[in-house]
């Protein structure tokens, strides 16, 4: 999805989420409680507010405001964290998932339509981001795919997530920008799962219906905190942490892959529809 757009006052923020986290400590002191007695508060668990505190996890805006109410500090978690949002290069509604996704040991996605963002290249990007706003000015556009790129870069990191990758079939049919760019973008992914950057499987139209055909979703995994799931739609996301919730968003996802074809048959598919396009005029 195009969801990596300019934020508004994105010229940069004043404090930083490091500033964020210690001032909440420093509030949470001040009111005598400690980390669990905040957590269940707020109604969240006490090794949340130690990641917040520490900058490891950024808050939402509705768990900014429950500090405010609960530390009475007159809306200033509320500021702070709508003046950190607003100075991102993503998305409102991305923004907390981009931040997630460095740090999560593992991530599982579904895509219905687009080839996810992380395995993207720069020509198929820009031809998502042209199609999506074909009045944008070029270097609006250019600032997008670079947004984009540069997020892609976490796969070659020492500390990447495990990325795992559910793409339909039809990713792999619907001609992106031109012939050249969806052949070229195919293999890109093929050279990631040759060099063991990505795992992916391909949802074939033989499958039939199957679990997550509802749309596009990535589940994130982290070592030391909850799992949490992520579904976005046009010009929207929401980030789910419910833990129900998140179980049956990875138990759809357990059904989507026992659907899948497996990594080997659907790299031979990848292969052959990169050659597909290469001999297109």
């Amino acid at each position: 999805m195009p969801n990596e757009v300019p934020a508004r006052g994105a010229s940069g923020a004043r404090v930083g989420w490091r500033f964020f986290g210690a001032e909440l400590k420093r509030q949470r002191e001040r009111a005598g409680l400690t980390q669990e007695a905040l957590g269940e508060l707020v109604f969240c668990s006490g090794s949340y507010i130690g990641q917040f505190e520490s900058a490891l996890r950024k808050p939402q805006l509705d768990l900014a405001r429950r500090f405010d109410t609960t530390l009475t500090t007159d809306g200033l978690f509320e500021h702070l964290c709508e003046e950190l949002v607003n100075s991102s290069p993503y998305a409102d509604y991305f923004a907390s998932v981009a931040e997630l996704q460095p740090l999560a040991v593992t991530l599982t996605e579904y895509s219905a339509i687009l080839v996810p963002g992380l395995l993207q290249t720069a020509d198929y990007a820009r031809a998502v981001f042209q199609a999506a706003q074909p009045f944008r000015s070029p270097e609006e556009t250019e600032t997008r795919v670079q947004v984009r790129m540069d997020r892609a870069r976490a796969l070659d990191a020492t500390t990447a997530p495990l990325l795992w990758a559910i793409m339909d079939e039809s990713v792999l049919r619907r001609t992106v920008g031109d012939s050249n760019i969806l052949g070229a973008q195919l293999r890109h992914i093929v050279s990631l799962v040759e060099r063991a950057k990505v795992l992916v499987q391909v949802m074939p139209y033989s499958s039939g219906a199957h679990a997550l055909m509802e749309g596009s979703m990535t589940l994130m995994t982290f070592e030391d905190a909850p799992p949490v799931a992520y579904i976005e739609g046009p010009h929207s996301g929401q980030l789910l942490d419910d833990p129900a919730v998140v179980a049956r968003c990875t138990a759809s996802y357990d059904l989507a892959r026992a659907a899948a074809l497996p990594p080997k048959a659907s790299l031979a598919l990848l292969r052959s529809a990169a050659k597909e396009y290469d001999h297109e005029e």
